[in-house]
């Protein structure tokens, strides 16, 4: 379980770093843009891995397309909610409703996978529900509304991205020759069948944008896209295979949460706001209850 516990770290301090990079691009091209590029690097990026370390294992078609299907859901609508947040209510904001995140594996693997989940943790839902009230009041403040919108985003990649955790975990449980590099492959690519299906119903310009980033701009965008789907993704996925617990490992990421706010106060160069770090009270909170 250490070792679960450690590879979540990692995965959530690549992923703090990543959401950097993908705000900044999704604000000045497209939150589709965004994911459709990092998820390129990333299916590339797993393919050479795979060949390195000695080529494809054979897999059943049913697995293939779990693994698809959790990409799909959990690498490409998830993550387009996820940005488009990020975009409106910055990183540090959208990475606190994560909280939720753990609740909705908890429930989710009791039914699917038999493992036990405290009732007393529904208490966290209030905190996390303050949170969700204190990001609206500080929008109302500042912009004269309550941005709904930027909350259901959130919340709406927060559930897709759970859901792709579990179908990710029981599709590794379904193919145990598969390694978790492969299985990072097969989910890449059932992201980039989405966003080629999105680019004829909502084309999105990607080549004609490729070549207008300057040489500067594409190599931010491509390390942050190694670090916040590569690098996160490899460590993440290491951590659901090898743990015994979903949700706790979900738990982690609380680590996620303060780096991204740290490093969003870096990128901005401001202190953190009053209501961030009363939300984040709550959120500490809420993550209390839980674990």
């Amino acid at each position: 379980m250490e070792k679960a516990y450690l590879f979540a770290f990692a995965a959530n301090l690549s992923f703090a770093i990543g959401v950097q990079f993908f705000t900044h691009y999704a604000r000045r091209i497209s939150s589709l843009w965004v994911n459709c590029f990092k998820g390129l690097v990333a299916a590339l990026l797993f393919a050479v891995t795979v060949l390195l370390q000695g080529g494809f294992h054979q897999v059943g078609a049913g697995s293939a397309a779990l693994f698809g299907l959790s990409g799909l859901l959990g690498l490409g609508v998830a993550d387009v909610f996820l940005i488009k947040a990020f975009s409106l209510m910055g990183p540090g904001r959208t990475m606190m409703l994560f909280g939720f995140q753990p609740l909705i594996i908890g429930v989710v693997s009791y039914f699917a996978f038999g493992q036990a989940i405290d009732a007393r943790k529904i208490y966290a839902i209030l905190f996390f529900v303050v949170c969700l009230f204190i990001f609206s009041l500080e929008s109302f403040r500042k912009q004269g509304h309550w941005n709904v919108r930027a909350s259901l985003f959130a919340l709406g990649g927060v559930a897709l991205d759970g859901l792709g955790v579990l179908i990710t975990r029981y599709a590794f449980n379904n193919s145990p020759g598969i390694g978790t590099t492969e299985g990072n492959f097969y989910r890449a690519t059932g992201a980039l069948l989405l966003f080629a299906l999105l680019s004829r119903v909502k084309p999105f310009r990607f080549v004609e944008k490729f070549r207008g980033l300057s040489r500067p701009a594409l190599l931010w965008i491509t390390l942050g896209s190694v670090a916040g789907t590569y690098m996160s993704l490899m460590f993440y996925l290491s951590a659901i295979r090898y743990s015994g617990a979903l949700a706790a490992v979900s738990g982690i990421a609380i680590t996620g949460t303060l780096f991204a706010s740290l490093f969003e106060c870096l990128a901005e160069r401001r202190l953190p706001s009053g209501y961030l770090m009363v939300a984040l009270v709550f959120f500490l909170g809420g993550m209390a209850f839980l674990f």
